[in-house]
């Protein structure tokens, strides 16, 4: 199962997302996303996420907060866990280039019209109603979802 991380960065009632359409297997291709990435050997899903950010976009969280996990089993893909985080301060510039895609701020209102994962809508809406320790799994035949837990 691969471990990964993922960071809503909030901003004058925005959230930073990230339009993944640089890698060519990519099975996000195409789809808004939070920004985070795999967990290397050795490494906390908090340090995870600090670095992520970071290399994704030039930012460095200086408050943030972990919100909960999120587990995806696919019939086309390898199982995920993710850990969920939402940040709310940061230093730095974003870059106006980041190697996995196109980095946009949308109104929060506006998120869940983005085209998303179907169950990314279902934990975007537990963070945007304030909800912490989310806990969910997300059941994937190709990219639909047949199964919330």
């Amino acid at each position: 199962m691969k471990r990964t991380t993922i960071c809503y960065i909030e901003k004058d009632n925005q959230y930073l997302m990230l339009y993944r359409n640089k890698k060519k297997e990519d099975y996000n291709k195409g789809k808004w996303i939070g920004v985070g990435g795999k967990i290397e050997c050795g490494e906390t899903p908090e340090q995870c996420i600090l670095r992520e950010v970071r290399e994704e976009t030039g930012l460095i969280l200086t408050a943030y907060q972990y919100r909960g996990i999120i587990r995806f089993t696919f019939d086309l893909w390898e199982d995920e866990e993710m850990y969920l985080y939402t940040a709310t301060e940061f230093e730095g510039e974003l870059n106006k280039e980041c190697n996995e895609g196109e980095l946009a701020w949308f109104p929060i209102s506006e998120v869940m019209n983005l085209n998303t994962w179907e169950g990314d809508r279902i934990f975007l809406q537990k963070l945007i109603d304030g909800e912490m320790n989310i806990d969910l799994t997300l059941h994937y035949k190709g990219d639909k979802l047949i199964d919330v837990k």
